[in-house]
């Protein structure tokens, strides 16, 4: 028997749709270097989402946090659809290719 997480609907699917998208394009293999840059010169540790939302870095670095106030747009979501970003944004720093997650290992510290 394996593990199988149970699915939680998405209340506001366009508003989560987008922010999922804007933070797929930030973790792109081409642009991840930079949001990592970026969050390093701030000392923001990159587990810590809530420091990266309200930082504005994201905003810097792609429109749908930029033009559609990609903040704001989080904080009008249902807990449970923050909670799925989160765990969204939380995968994606996962998988971030080895080599730059030994570059930015004082990111990746929980201490």
């Amino acid at each position: 028997m394996t593990f199988e997480q149970a699915g939680i609907r998405v209340a506001k699917e366009q508003e989560f749709a987008e922010l999922k998208s804007g933070l797929t394009r930030i973790f792109a293999p081409r642009r991840v270097d930079e949001f990592l840059n970026e969050l390093d010169r701030k000392g923001i540790r990159i587990r810590d989402f809530e420091l990266v939302l309200t930082s504005g870095v994201l905003e810097r670095l792609d429109e749908t946090f930029s033009t559609l106030g990609g903040r704001r747009r989080y904080e009008l979501l249902p807990t449970s659809d923050q909670a799925q970003i989160r765990e969204f944004y939380l995968l994606q720093v996962e998988e971030v290719d080895p080599g730059l997650r030994a570059k930015f290992q004082k990111l990746y510290r929980y201490y």
